[in-house]
């Protein structure tokens, strides 16, 4: 079996953006969406996949999955660019799936952002969230987002990340990068120590426990702006869950606190057509009605309408992002539909822009 910068190589040279390594099979790349078996390699076996994952391990990662039976860990040459690895045992034997991070940060509108976004993460405090499920693109949007601010302001950013993704050069702003087990114990710990220094923008990898979701609102609150992601799938869901992970005699205030702190959600999801994938994305931005349904606790369809009516301030659905690729050419309808929340409407708005149908 090859050394795995050589396997990386071939699947970089051949434009794959996942790997995937597993006993039994060949090594498997995605190409433009497409999973396929990489030529020149035989079927993997025990040993090589053992043999893979420690040339790639950290002494950080290779203790923990030891000890847990899977890590997440970051993987990069100079020559190769870097990649997130995810290495886990199935049956048995070791697994590893790795995706490579494309160097650079994407703009906004290449990303189909509005443009109103700009605005809000230039914003001297409160909370921006990017979510969605796994592999909807949140790394990419977080990237953009922190080089926006590292282009055009000039600020101390510090991220805190399990584990560094993207690299990030000082340009106008400084930043400082530091991962999780590595430069310090928990992301909520790491938080409250920036809050201390001169830092203005945090960035903080995911929101995954009511720690981190406490640090978070009190970093907003003290005048930093904090930027983070969560597994969720829409805005309403997002402000639903993180509201959740409190005590219920404390969510009352939080929700008057999120209503104060939060800028904008930024919810994505990866649209498979037969061009190939797209990001469809719903943002919500914040405004007097955003505030009060916070703090009312009102239903999730009083928000889509919310959204739906408040392009001036930079929000959209998710059915307005995908009708926007449609009338731009970029998307087939038919591919789409099974998508979009209002099927319906989605058809009748293209028919009337000369879209057929």
């Amino acid at each position: 079996m090859n050394n795995i910068d050589e396997l990386l190589k071939q699947a970089v040279d051949r434009g794959a953006s996942d790997i995937h390594l597993k006993v039994g099979s060949r090594p498997i790349v995605r190409i433009d969406g497409e999973l396929r078996q990489l030529d020149g390699f035989e079927t993997l076996k025990p040993d090589d996949t053992q043999s893979l994952a420690e040339e790639m391990f950290t002494p950080r990662s290779a203790e923990v999955f030891k000890e847990r039976g899977s890590t997440d860990f970051a993987y990069g040459r100079h020559e190769l660019g870097r990649f997130r690895a995810t290495a886990f045992r199935q049956r048995g034997s070791v697994s590893l799936v790795l995706r490579r991070v494309v160097p650079g940060s994407r703009s906004f509108t290449e990303l189909g952002l509005p443009k109103g976004l700009e605005k809000h993460v230039s914003a001297k405090s409160g909370l921006v969230l990017v979510t969605g499920p796994s592999g909807s693109g949140k790394t990419t949007t977080i990237s953009s987002i922190i080089d926006y601010i590292n282009t055009n302001m000039g600020k101390a950013i510090l991220t805190i990340e399990d584990p560094i993704e993207v690299l990030h050069p000082d340009k106008r702003s400084v930043v400082a990068q530091r991962e999780v087990g590595v430069d310090f114990v928990d992301s909520a710990a790491a938080i409250r120590a920036a809050m201390r220094h001169d830092t203005d923008v945090i960035m903080v990898f995911e929101i995954g426990s009511p720690d981190v979701a406490r640090a978070v609102i009190d970093a907003a609150e003290t005048g930093h702006l904090v930027v983070s992601s969560m597994r969720t799938n829409d805005p309403a869901d997002t402000v639903s869950r993180l509201i959740a992970m409190f005590p219920e005699t404390q969510q009352g205030v939080i929700r008057n606190q999120l209503a104060a702190q939060l800028r904008c959600v930024v919810s994505q999801q990866l649209v498979d057509t037969s061009e190939g994938q797209v990001l469809a994305s719903e943002v919500l931005t914040s405004n007097e009605r955003v505030q009060e349904w916070i703090i009312r606790g009102e239903d999730a369809t009083v928000l889509v309408e919310v959204m739906k009516e408040s392009g001036f301030h930079g929000m959209q659905t998710f059915d307005q992002s995908i009708l926007n690729h449609v009338l731009g050419g970029v998307v087939d309808i038919d591919s789409v539909l099974p998508y979009v929340r209002n099927p319906h409407e989605v058809k009748a708005k293209a028919m009337s822009a000369g879209v057929p149908v």
